[in-house]
């Protein structure tokens, strides 16, 4: 089957992740060290951020699965990145993201749902940083740094 279009605009979604996060991240991180509350406006930046990423996980498990027999069926190293290593890596990322969203809103003092912003979100946005399979890691990985 296919996949093209479908890994096309997984590949460039994560663009629109990582903007969002960083957003959603800078914007708590700033009202948590000016200790004061974000904007309406400010906040709904976290949940586009969280909506997007789950829009990202379901994209990226549709076209896991439909490749999966090619997957199985090769054993080096970067092939590896692909089996475990990125999707172990966006699933716990966003599962911290979700974490940090329902206690930020479950939180009562502003001061609460801001730092479980930064923590949880900044965990997660570096926890996909370092999950995306970026050109320049092959780079490194011909020196057999990564």
């Amino acid at each position: 089957m296919d996949t093209g279009f479908l890994s096309f605009f997984h590949s460039l979604l994560r663009y629109a992740v990582l903007i969002a996060l960083v957003f959603a991240f800078i914007v708590n991180l700033r009202g948590m060290l000016a200790k004061r509350p974000i904007l309406v406006g400010e906040r709904m930046v976290t949940i586009i951020a969280m909506v997007l990423c789950h829009v990202q996980l379901v994209l990226g498990l549709i076209l896991y699965f439909m490749n999966l027999s090619a997957i199985n069926q090769m054993m080096d190293p970067y092939k590896r990145f692909w089996k475990f290593e990125h999707i172990g890596g966006m699933v716990v990322a966003i599962a911290l993201i979700t974490v940090g969203r329902v206690l930020s809103k479950r939180a009562q003092e502003e001061s609460k749902k801001q730092r479980h912003i930064v923590v949880f979100y900044g965990i997660g946005l570096l926890l996909i940083l370092v999950s995306i399979p970026w050109p320049f890691r092959e780079a490194f990985r011909s020196f057999g740094w990564l």
